[in-house]
């Protein structure tokens, strides 16, 4: 099967597969034919495995050990009790400090910052962070709608201005120039749907910007 229905089935976006790729974790046949990338059963388990596994926050590294034998299934899972583990500390701190605050008479003009502000520090230092990320993925939702919109709506001005004054005037350009001049205009007004498209599905459900992370 083709990488479309391997998006559809397994819930990964193009870019997020062939970051699987490139990292040396799947490697699909080629179609002599025309280079498509053709996926088979065997592949699609792996990818299930791997997003399973990448929602347990296993990083590309370790995945890459297990792909190497370097690394068992159970070692890779004992890390991450560990690390849940020191997730639950983190929660615990910050349930202290708000019960602390809840008990305490200060408001949130008096209220002692100091040793408070030093413990929040460390845990963000460590990554830890109660911060929701889907705020981040809005505005980057709201910036592509944003920018494509923009870019639209140049590329409709200018099409509506030479239908405006190509309908209007006496003397007009040839309809086949006209009608080349909108082919022209057309197409980039397309891509910015398309691109648009591609991009609201990399922030909804891919791992946009994979490589930042690691």
């Amino acid at each position: 099967m083709l990488i479309n229905e391997v998006e559809h089935i397994v819930g990964l976006s193009k870019k997020s597969i062939r970051y699987y790729e490139e990292n040396g974790l799947l490697a699909p046949k080629r179609n002599r034919e025309n280079d498509y990338r053709i996926y088979n059963e065997k592949d699609i388990q792996k990818l299930k495995i791997i997003k399973f596994l990448r929602e347990l926050n296993v990083p590309i590294r370790e995945l890459k050990q297990l792909e190497n034998r370097e690394l068992t299934l159970q070692e890779c899972m004992a890390d991450r009790i560990k690390k849940i583990e020191k997730e639950e500390e983190n929660y615990l701190k910050i349930k202290t400090m708000c019960s602390s605050i809840i008990t305490s008479a200060d408001t949130y003009e008096t209220i002692e910052i100091e040793e408070y502000f030093k413990t929040m520090n460390v845990l963000n230092k460590e990554g830890f962070t109660m911060r929701d990320i889907k705020t981040s993925k809005t505005k980057k939702i709201v910036g592509a709608i944003i920018s494509s919109l923009l870019f639209g709506i140049f590329f409709l001005f200018l099409i509506g201005m030479i239908t405006y004054f190509q309908c209007t005037e006496s003397e007009n350009i040839p309809w086949l120039i006209y009608a080349f001049l909108m082919l022209i205009l057309g197409v980039p007004l397309f891509g910015i749907i398309v691109n648009l498209i591609s991009r609201m599905k990399e922030i909804n459900g891919g791992e946009e910007d994979e490589a930042s992370k690691y």
